[in-house]
């Protein structure tokens, strides 16, 4: 069995972003060689996610929308956590809502999706460098 990991690297713009990693995942996988397996894909911080769904841009807006609701930035008073310096409070409650990782089967060397799925990096407490782990396995 074959095992290959790759780090991605991001730094966005701003606080909540959504980038379709898709691309970068498969890109992985043909440098690893594996033709037949599983790669993980997870966000290696507690305020970004990794998730799949449709790269459409209503979607993507309605996201940020729903989850602001869900979990307001502000005010920064709101949560505990803020009580310790940081303002992230809100970012932590939206990465558990949207995940932490995900995995995708590897057929014939490609990821193996259902219609319209992509793999997207949610950012959720930007403007600083973070990094994603992709680890693949199989023959």
């Amino acid at each position: 069995m074959k095992s290959y990991r790759k780090e991605l690297w991001f730094n966005t713009s701003s606080r909540m972003e959504f980038i379709n990693i898709t691309r970068n995942v498969q890109d992985a996988v043909s440098e690893s060689g594996v033709k037949e397996g599983l790669v993980l894909v997870n966000a290696m911080h507690i305020t970004a996610s990794v998730f799949i769904n449709d790269d459409e841009s209503g979607l993507h807006a309605d996201y940020k929308k729903w989850l602001e609701e869900l979990a307001p930035h502000e005010p920064i008073s709101r949560y505990a956590h803020n009580r310790t310096g940081e303002d992230n409070g809100d970012a932590h409650h939206k990465r558990q809502i949207m995940g932490r990782e995900v995995v995708v089967a590897i057929t014939e060397g490609r990821l193996d999706f259902g219609p319209w799925e992509q793999i997207f990096y949610g950012e959720f407490d930007g403007r600083r460098r973070k990094r994603v782990l992709v680890k693949i396995i199989g023959e």
